[in-house]
Parts: structure tokens; C-alpha cells; sequence
């Protein structure tokens, strides 16, 4: 098959793609940790200076109280479809450092995969969107209204971002809102994320003496904080492994024995699944699969837990203080801060006597489903077909992007979750990475995503 204007033009500039996404992956943009901010900042410049670049009518960056948000437009003709192109250029933490084959901000390419922290997740897949531009304004121009909104709070909760939508519904007005931010099954199997489980984030705290004891002299008469906060949460789960907090299931939404059919449809090899984790076997509620316990099934997880001494050799202390990290995966209908206020109350009163407990939420966010007989889906669907010869497949992701409901909320749209990665990437891991490939490829089919959403219109 003859190669398209915009394949030549990828396959052209492919190495300068390439090298200005190391660029911009050496960055260290960490949201969470201040001593990264100026870095932070630094990557929103980078943004806007390559948008500028590729031609867009306007660039800017706005300030929040957080991490600024880099805002860009093209605009073509107001009565054309317009897509509101929505990405985030912070990153995780890379810690712990010494897990990772390669430095995690000096980005290197093995076995046609990019190593470095934030390249499928998310600057990797937020970058195909600005040289998707560029390719079609270098080969005719835009097909319909473009605008971009790229944030740097997406992995500290997005906080800032409600309130800049809120403020700006005229500046972002648009048709649909298209992410890539996702994965696919495999690269044999594409796939479209038409569902994402929503998020609380919180930290616990015990407290028991007034400071850390001598375990020999104080050990068995005085609660040791870190041996109650692990009764405390290993009691959060019952032997099927459902979650013990009272009200916590109430509003979750069951799919009928049709929709969990179809659902398990999706290719899932679990034997391979073991095998890449290195694990013996899986885990988690009675009665559901792998693919329903980590897309249609809520969660609760201990991201963190430390407490007394952990350095080198032995100290014999009872701790005064022990801290956990909770992350809970939601689920449709239930709601982030009622799921929060309901831990909070339990937490507290499951603690024995001789113990403080503090709950600190961080931040949340809620579950999302898109509709797939929607002009959006249908286009993306259509993209795929084009661009990898296959029909892709609609599936559940186990992740949360909270802005999804947002914009579902506060603008009323839906969301196009077009993402590249594979689960293999390691994102939030130590070795991160993106395949070239899945790249270049993202690239090419965003183009045909806005090609045939022009040409199908807006419902």
C-alpha cells in the first residue's frame, strides 16, 4: 500500500522526533516533590516553545497556584468540530533511583524501547499529539479546531486543573476531549480505554508514646504503633479478600452476566500474565477474574508503610509513630469523598486504646464510563482500522484519570482515550519506558482520529 503524506512525513522526521522527546524526557518535571519545581516549570517552557514551533495561532502559560498549565490553539473555522487535546507533562517520583538500569532522567533506547521516567507516562504520549500537529500543518493543515490544555499536577491530583476549567469554560470550549494517556492490550491487539476506575488517596498516622522506647525495657506494655497500623490494615480485608469497611460497596454499579461476558472477551493469556510479574498466582475478590478485579471491581491498596528504625543493623526500638499510604480504586457510582469520609470514620474506630489515629486525604477523583456508539468512539475506532489494520477492541482500564469525570462534569463532554503504552512499561516503576514504535505509530494515528472525526461531525 502506497505510503500517505503524513507516514512519509513521520518516517522523515522520525529521528528528530525522537531525539526532541529525550529533550524534553530529561527534564525532571516531579510534581510531587518541591525541590523539582523550577525543573517542573522548565518542561511547561519547553511545551510552549515547541508549540509555538509547529505553528499553533497562540501559546501560553498559565498560572495556577500550582505547576502552570501550558494552553495552545489552532483555530480554523468556528463552525468545524473542535478537540480539546488534554495531557500532563509531570512525572512520578523516580525513587528509588538505584532499581533503575539507567538513570531515569537521561533517557536512553534499547531494543527499540525509550528508558527514562515519564515516557509512556506521560510525556511520551502527550508529545505525539504537538508532532501530530506539526505533520499536518507541514501537509495541508488541521482538519478541525484544535486546542491543547497540558498540565503538570495530573500525578498530585489535578487540583489546579478544576479550578482553571471552572474559570475557563469559554477559553476550552470544545466537541470532545481526546487523551492519550492509556494502554493498549498489545501492540496485535489495539484497543480503545472505555472505562476508569476513579481514586482516594490518603495518609494514616499512629501515634503512641510521647517518644520511641527502648523495646526491651517498655516491649509488651506499651502499643507499639507499627504492630497495631498492620492488625489495622491487614483487618480491612476478609478472607475473600472483599473490603471490610461498612457502606464501601453500597453504591457500586454490577454489570449484568452479558456485560461480564463481553468483558472477558478482551485476549488475556493469565499464565503469561504470572509469569511477567514473576508471581505464583493472582490474588484479589472472590469470584471475579483478573481482567474484572482490576477494571470493574473497586480496590483497596497500602502504597507505603514505614515506621521506626530502618537503616543499617539493628536498633531495638518501639516506634512512637507509624504512617501507611492508602490508595482505594473506585469504581461506577461511588464517589471519592464519601469512599474517603467512610475510611476515615472506620480507620478511627477500629483503633484499640493506647493509640492516636490521624487520616490525612491527598487527593481523589471519580470512575468513568464512555459511551461507544458515539461519533468520538467511532472515529477512534475507524483511526485504528486505518492506521494498524485491526479493529480495536473496548476495554476497561484499572487506572484513574481523574479529569475525565471533570470535563464530563464541569463541560460536559466525553473523552477519546487514545493511548500507546503497554502494560509492560513500568509506568510508576523503576525502568519506565515507550516503544519507538508505539510512538511513532501514536502519531499517525491521531491524525487519522481527527481526520475522521472531521469528517463525521458532531452529534
Amino acid at each position: 500500500m502506497e505510503k500517505s503524506k503524513y507516514q512519509s512525513y513521520i518516517e522523515e522526521n522520525k529521528e528528530r522526533f525522537i531525539e526532541e522527546l529525550l529533550e524534553l524526557l530529561k527534564i525532571p518535571s516531579v510534581s510531587a516533590d518541591s525541590k523539582f519545581n523550577s525543573d517542573t516549570r522548565r518542561a511547561a517552557g519547553y511545551l510552549k516553545e515547541k508549540f509555538e514551533e509547529a505553528g499553533v495561532d497562540k501559546a501560553e502559560i498559565c498560572e495556577t497556584a500550582g505547576h502552570p498549565i501550558v494552553y495552545a490553539e489552532k483555530i480554523i473555522d468556528p463552525a468545524l468540530p473542535t478537540v480539546l487535546v488534554y495531557g500532563h507533562y509531570d512525572v512520578q517520583p523516580a525513587d528509588p533511583y538505584e532499581l533503575w538500569d539507567s538513570p531515569p532522567f537521561d533517557p536512553v533506547i534499547k531494543d527499540g524501547k525509550i528508558f527514562a521516567r515519564g515516557a509512556c507516562d506521560d510525556k511520551g504520549q502527550l508529545y505525539m499529539h504537538l508532532k501530530a500537529f506539526e505533520a499536518m500543518m507541514q501537509n495541508g493543515g488541521v482538519f478541525c479546531n484544535l486546542k491543547f490544555m497540558i498540565e503538570g499536577e495530573e500525578e498530585v491530583g489535578s487540583d489546579n486543573l478544576g479550578v482553571f476549567v471552572k474559570n475557563n469554560r469559554d477559553k476550552i470550549a470544545a466537541d470532545v476531549v481526546l487523551i492519550s494517556d492509556t494502554s493498549l492490550i498489545s501492540n496485535d491487539v489495539p484497543s480503545i480505554t472505555v472505562g476508569l476506575r476513579g481514586l482516594s488517596y490518603l495518609e494514616v498516622e499512629v501515634v503512641g508514646p510521647n517518644r520511641d522506647l527502648h523495646s526491651g525495657r517498655y516491649g509488651g506494655a506499651v502499643a507499639n504503633p507499627v504492630n497495631v497500623l498492620c492488625k489495622m490494615i491487614a483487618s480491612l480485608h476478609d478472607e475473600k479478600n472483599r473490603i471490610t469497611i461498612p457502606g464501601f460497596y453500597d453504591k457500586v454499579q454490577e454489570l449484568s452476566k452479558e456485560e461480564r461476558k463481553k468483558l472477558n472477551e478482551a485476549p488475556f493469556d493469565l499464565e503469561e500474565f504470572k509469569q511477567d510479574l514473576g508471581i505464583k498466582e493472582v490474588w484479589g475478590e472472590e469470584g471475579y477474574t483478573t481482567d474484572e478485579r482490576t477494571g470493574i471491581r473497586p480496590t483497596l491498596d497500602v502504597n507505603g508503610i514505614w515506621g521506626g528504625y530502618t537503616g543499617e543493623g539493628a536498633k531495638t526500638v518501639l516506634p512512637s509513630k507509624a504512617f501507611a499510604k492508602i490508595s482505594m480504586r473506585l469504581v461506577p457510582d461511588q464517589d471519592s469523598d464519601e469512599i474517603t469520609g467512610l475510611f476515615s470514620t472506620h480507620f478511627k474506630s477500629i483503633a484499640p486504646e493506647g493509640v492516636e489515629v490521624k487520616v490525612r486525604p491527598h487527593h481523589g477523583g471519580e470512575p468513568a464510563v464512555i459511551p461507544i456508539d458515539s461519533v468520538h468512539y467511532k472515529a477512534a475506532s475507524a483511526a485504528f482500522e486505518e492506521t494498524w489494520g485491526k479493529t480495536p477492541v473496548p476495554t476497561r482500564d484499572g487506572g484513574s484519570i481523574p479529569v475525565v469525570s471533570l470535563f464530563q462534569r464541569e463541560l460536559g463532554l466525553d473523552s477519546v482515550m487514545l493511548g500507546f503504552g503497554l502494560d509492560s512499561d513500568n509506568i510508576h516503576s523503576p525502568n519506565e519506558k515507550y516503544g519507538v514504535f508505539n510512538y511513532l505509530k501514536g502519531i499517525e494515528t491521531i491524525i487519522s482520529f481527527l481526520k475522521h472525526y472531521a469528517d463525521k461531525g458532531v452529534e
